[in-house]
């Protein structure tokens, strides 16, 4: 077999093609796995499909992993179904994703796991480009993960970026276990090479090639510096391996770590990290950074700009309870929210959008919220605050700017809306009877004499609000898909602060494509 149609394979355990099949009808997901409930299809493979369950009693989301039903009758694909649970189990470190359960249903076998919010390294590579500090960073996280996996006699066998995430907060997640191994099962089970290819051709070692039962640690090292590679590298490599376009300080590791004999490379990932770590914290780094590094450097930096804009703890308001999360955009849009002391005892929550993005979007958000602080000690009133921002914008930013703003007095039962640009404003009843509350003025920044009306709504013990950042039509392409009814299927007897995780969690899943190049913010605030 020539090279390249080597590496043009799709492959997985015993020489099982890759199957696409048509998205299932919503009544072709099954209810119930075991004990948790299922809310979607999350993946479909050639054995196996992910879903997004919900445990009946935490009700913290789970992704739940069941064996096709063709698949219950051959004897080797359950073992090594099975087999993953048992490996994941095993491990208890901070970049590999959880096991919760496993078990038996009606529909076969299935596994339980943690859900990671994030995308796949792969996804975040072909996004955008990763500065050289970042890249370095990451693969001491992976190799950290592999050390784990090593001490405890396990061999992923399939390390490839798909198989890495990326939370939304930046952390490392290996998964995937469906064909790892363990040393002590090594050369067991053996079969002529022509019949067993294990594994991804691109990242695998030339040992795994040749015989995939029968390799050790050194295997997840050369897949791990396939990786590294094409981080360095800024693009997916292909199989074509090319060193010279590495830094410098980073040939002598990468040639060590892709040597084609096992012998030959880093026989202990331990090695290998302190290498690297010696090379991030050396004078080089800043000598041999990529041509684009200021450039990625710059994006890092205002995304960790951004989340400073925002305030990092809840308020501690009497009589109110909050649950704040956001879905974070591909791109870094300009989001605000805030909770503001109006004085009087009164307080007021806002949440707005610009219409800028980028490193412009950071800039205007942050005079936006110089602008609101410096006003606020002028009037406590919000339709005279909300008169005196348009004009402030109109003079000094030229920018357009949705927002939305909460006032209250926690002993009272009446809260004040004013929205402006969209209404995107929820009450949520003990028994989940939802209402939307539509309050209609002028986006900020466009009229210079635009008058602003505000409503008052009654709220009572028990009742939440849910206030969100962005117009809630825009993700309602599908006719099956209604955001008050994610809100009502995803509220009932939570706390503010799962009602928005559930929330954001389901509407992403829901969501197009573009609009996933944006922030979406959700807050609730429950009396009680």
């Amino acid at each position: 077999m020539a090279k390249e149609d080597f590496y043009r394979q799709n492959t997985l355990p015993e020489g099982l093609s890759e199957v696409v099949r048509p998205s299932p009808h919503p009544s072709d997901i099954p209810q119930k796995i075991g004990p948790y409930k299922i809310e979607s299809l999350l993946e479909k493979g050639g054995m196996s499909q992910l879903y997004l369950g919900v445990h009946p009693d935490t009700k913290e989301p789970t992704t739940i992993k069941v064996l096709l039903p063709k698949f219950l009758s051959n004897p080797d694909v359950v073992q090594r179904f099975l087999k993953e649970s048992e490996i994941i189990a095993m491990t208890d470190h901070p970049n590999i994703v959880k096991l919760y359960g496993h078990g038996e249903w009606e529909g076969g076998l299935y596994i339980a796991m943690e859900f990671i919010q994030g995308v796949s390294l792969r996804q975040s590579l072909l996004q955008s480009s990763i500065s050289l500090k970042k890249t370095l960073e990451i693969i001491i996280d992976i190799a950290y993960a592999l050390c784990h996996l090593h001490t405890h006699g396990v061999i992923h066998r399939d390390l490839k970026p798909e198989n890495i995430l990326i939370t939304d907060t930046g952390e490392v997640k290996v998964i995937d276990f469906g064909i790892a191994q363990l040393l002590t099962e090594r050369g067991s089970k053996m079969a002529p090479p022509s019949q067993r290819l294990i594994g991804t051709p691109i990242y695998m070692s030339p040992e795994q090639r040749e015989n995939p039962e029968s390799v050790s640690y050194p295997s997840d090292i050369y897949s791990l510096g396939i990786i590294f590679y094409e981080l360095v590298l800024g693009k997916l490599s292909h199989g074509q391996i090319h060193l010279t376009l590495m830094p410098k300080g980073l040939q002598k590791i990468l040639t060590k770590t892709l040597q084609p004999k096992p012998q030959d490379r880093y026989h202990d990932i331990v090695d290998f990290i302190t290498d690297v770590s010696a090379y991030l914290n050396s004078t080089d780094l800043d000598k041999e950074k990529k041509a684009g590094d200021q450039l990625s450097e710059i994006t890092e930096s205002l995304k960790l700009t951004q989340q400073l804009l925002l305030p990092s703890i809840h308020p501690s308001w009497s009589n109110i309870e909050f649950g704040i999360n956001s879905l974070k955009g591909m791109n870094t849009f300009g989001i605000y929210y805030d909770f503001l002391l109006l004085g009087d005892g009164t307080y007021g929550v806002l949440i707005a959008e610009l219409s800028c993005l980028g490193a412009e979007g950071i800039i205007y958000t942050s005079m936006l919220k110089g602008i609101i602080q410096t006003l606020i000690r002028k009037t406590n009133k919000p339709v005279e605050l909300i008169t005196l921002l348009n004009r402030q914008l109109i003079e000094t930013m030229d920018q357009m700017v949705a927002l939305s703003f909460l006032s209250f007095r926690p002993d009272e039962s009446t809260v004040y809306y004013l929205a402006c640009g969209y209404s995107n404003l929820w009450k949520l009843t003990e028994r989940s009877q939802i209402t939307r509350i539509v309050n209609k003025n002028i986006a900020l920044g466009i009229d210079l004499d635009a008058e602003f009306t505000e409503i008052s709504i009654p709220w009572g013990l028990g009742e939440c609000l849910l206030l969100s950042s962005f117009a809630t039509e825009a993700i309602e392409e599908n006719p099956l898909i209604s955001f008050e009814k994610i809100i009502q299927e995803n509220a009932g007897g939570q706390t503010p602060q799962k009602i928005v995780d559930a929330v954001l969690r389901k509407a992403r899943l829901s969501i197009s494509k573009p609009l996933q190049q944006r922030t979406l913010s959700l807050i609730a605030l429950r009396k009680k």
